[in-house]
């Protein structure tokens, strides 16, 4: 089969996206995590009696710790499929990345396995992200001059 017809038949079979409602819902779920955030600063701040400089490390905290309990109960998978972008941008995403990854690899042992390979996804993200942050710092120190 010549190389343009099957293309054509690809590009017919292929689902088309509904990028307007994929993302007004990635919008939505995203601003509800950013007001969840927001709320359990509020508990931990105000309740809990915890400064909010470090009430927003617990939220990091628990979020992390969500994203990896509910990838280890199976259903994260599920609710990204309905939520887009609006789950896997977060700190969340990143939480999932690194747990599948752990448990895709944990029957092959803790080094070769886990160790090996939990940072096949996650690494280029810690990777670019530092390397983003060294550049921008870098300018930010040129530009405003120290």
């Amino acid at each position: 089969m010549e190389k343009n017809r099957y293309l054509d038949l690809v590009r017919k079979h292929t689902p088309k996206e509904d990028r307007l409602k994929n993302g007004t819902i990635a919008f939505l779920i995203g601003g509800l995590m950013g007001l969840l955030a927001e709320v359990l600063i509020e508990i931990y701040s105000y309740i809990l009696d915890i400064p909010t400089k470090e009430a927003s490390t617990f939220v990091i905290i628990t979020l992390i710790f969500f994203g990896c309990l509910f990838t280890c109960l199976g259903f994260f998978d599920k609710w990204v499929h309905f939520a887009r972008c609006g789950l896997i941008i977060p700190i969340t995403g990143f939480a999932h990345s690194m747990q599948s990854a752990a448990l895709e690899y944990k029957k092959e042992g803790l080094v070769t396995g886990i160790g090996a390979n939990m940072f096949k996804l996650a690494g280029t993200v810690i990777i670019f992200g530092v390397v983003s942050a060294y550049t921008f710092g870098l300018l930010r120190l040129i530009i405003m001059g120290g």
